[in-house]
C-alpha cells in the first residue's frame, strides 16, 4: 500500500525533484498547482504528508484546511521556504517540518528519509481492526462495553449501558489467541450516538505496545515492515534531554524511541523532538511522566555518561507524532505527557530543553552557537 502525500507547488523544479525523490521512496504525489484545487482534495482524500511551497501566497490557509478536514487532520505537514524566509516562517505557517530551497536530490532524499518512517508509523498507529472483544472499564465506577474496533493507539467502545463520563479510565481486554490480558490506561476522546465513544490509550508500556502490535500485526494480510532506525550521535545531554546530529531528523512533534546497543545491553528510553534541523540533527525532551519512563531515562543517561567522549551509537525510530502539539503560530511546546527530569528532581529548569522548547526557529548557525555558549558555561562551572 504506497504511502500518499500532496504537492502544492508552482516551482517546476522543485517539483520535479521532489517527483523523483518521493518516487525513490514508494511515496505517491498528488501535484497541485492551485490552491482551490489542494482544498479540494484533503477534503475529499486522505494523505500521509501534505507538503506545501510557501512561495504560494495561500499555502498557510491549505494548511489550515488540512487541518480542518477530519481524514487529514494528523497529516504530517511539511513547508518549503526560500533560505531568506527561514525556519520560523515555515513554523508559523503550522508545519512540523521546514526545509530550505533550493534542494538537489541526495539532500532532500535524506530528509525525507526520515519523514516516511514517520508516515508509515502513524499509519499504523490509525490502522483499525474491526473486532469485538468484552472490555471492563475501571474508573470511580465500573463499566462493560465491548470493541467496536481496536488500533495502537486506542479503540471504539460500545457501552452495554450508559458512557463513562470520566477522564481517565483502566480497560482491560482479552485479545484473541494471547495468553495474557490487556490492562491498559485510556480517556474518552469521543462520544457518539448509542452509547460509543472512543479512547485513547495512555502512558503505554514498552510490552503493552508490543503485545498491541503483535496482535495487530496477526490480523493483518499484509502488515507493513517499519523502515530501519536512525542512527545518530549524541553531542550535548541534560537530565532532561539531548541533542543528536544525524543527517535524516525527524520532523518536530515527532514521539520517538531512542535505543543504545553494546555488547552487553540495550537500554531504551522515550521522547518527543523539539527541535529539527535538516540534514544536520535534532533536539529531544526525554518522556518522565510514568516510572517506568523515567528509570528508563535514568539508565539511558547514566550509559551514555559512563562512556563519555565513547558515546556508543544512537538509533532513534518514530512512534508517531505528538497528540498535545500546539495550535499553529504557537511558540511553546505543550505536551502534556513531558516533564523535565531536572525539574522533578531539583526544582530547577533545564537550560538545553529550555533552548529546544523557546529556539527551535533560530537558524541552526545560530541555534548551534547557543548550544556551544551553553555547553561551555556548564564545563566551567563544574571545573
Amino acid at each position: 500500500m504506497n504511502l500518499k502525500s500532496l504537492l502544492l507547488s508552482s516551482d517546476e523544479k522543485t517539483v520535479r525533484i521532489l517527483r523523483r525523490v518521493l518516487s525513490d521512496l514508494e511515496i505517491s504525489v498528488e501535484h497541485c498547482s492551485a490552491t482551490d484545487d489542494a482544498i479540494r482534495r484533503i477534503t475529499r482524500q486522505r494523505f500521509e504528508a501534505i507538503i506545501v511551497d510557501a512561495a504560494n501566497p495561500e499555502a498557510s490557509s491549505v494548511l489550515r484546511g488540512a487541518k480542518a478536514a477530519p481524514v487529514n487532520k494528523r497529516a504530517l505537514t511539511i513547508v518549503l521556504v526560500e533560505s531568506s524566509v527561514g525556519l520560523k516562517g515555515g513554523f508559523e505557517m503550522g508545519a512540523h517540518f521546514v526545509l530550505h530551497k533550493p534542494f538537489a536530490v541526495e539532500r532532500a532524499k535524506a530528509s525525507f528519509r526520515a519523514v516516511r518512517a514517520l508516515m508509515k508509523r502513524e499509519r499504523r498507529v490509525k490502522m483499525r481492526v474491526p473486532v469485538e472483544i468484552p472490555v471492563e472499564c475501571q474508573g470511580t465506577g465500573h463499566y462493560t462495553a465491548k470493541t467496536i474496533d481496536l488500533c495502537e493507539g486506542g479503540m471504539a467502545l460500545q457501552f452495554s449501558g450508559r458512557v463513562a463520563k470520566e477522564t481517565a479510565l483502566r480497560f482491560s481486554l482479552e485479545l484473541p489467541g494471547m495468553d495474557k490480558k490487556l490492562e491498559i490506561y485510556g480517556e474518552l476522546a469521543w462520544e457518539g450516538n448509542g452509547h460509543q465513544a472512543g479512547v485513547r490509550f495512555k502512558d503505554t508500556t514498552d510490552e503493552q505496545r508490543n503485545v498491541l502490535r503483535q496482535w495487530l500485526n496477526s490480523q493483518l494480510p499484509e502488515p507493513e515492515q517499519d523502515d530501519p532506525p536512525v542512527n545518530c550521535r549524541l553531542t550535548d545531554l541534560s537530565l532532561g534531554g539531548g541533542y543528536l546530529t544525524t543527517s535524516s531528523p525527524f520532523p518536530r512533534g515527532t514521539r520517538v524511541i531512542l535505543k543504545i546497543k553494546t555488547a552487553d545491553l540495550e537500554v531504551r528510553a522515550g521522547g518527543v523532538v523539539l527541535v529539527a534541523h535538516p540534514e544536520f540533527g535534532m533536539g529531544v525532551e526525554f518522556l518522565q511522566t510514568t516510572t517506568e519512563q523515567r528509570d528508563q531515562v535514568l539508565r539511558m543517561i547514566t550509559t551514555l555518561r559512563a562512556n563519555g567522549d565513547r558515546s556508543p551509537q544512537l538509533q532513534v525510530e518514530p512512534e508517531g507524532l505528538e497528540t498535545s502539539w500546539p495550535d499553529e503560530g504557537s511558540s511553546t511546546f505543550q505536551a502534556s505527557a513531558s516533564q523535565s527530569f531536572s525539574t522533578e528532581i531539583s526544582g530547577s529548569d533545564d537550560a538545553l530543553v529550555d533552548l529546544f522548547r523557546h529556539k527551535f526557529q533560530v537558524p541552526v548557525e545560530a541555534f548551534l552557537e547557543q548550544m556551544r555558549e551553553q555547553r561551555q558555561s556548564v564545563e566551567s562551572h563544574s571545573s
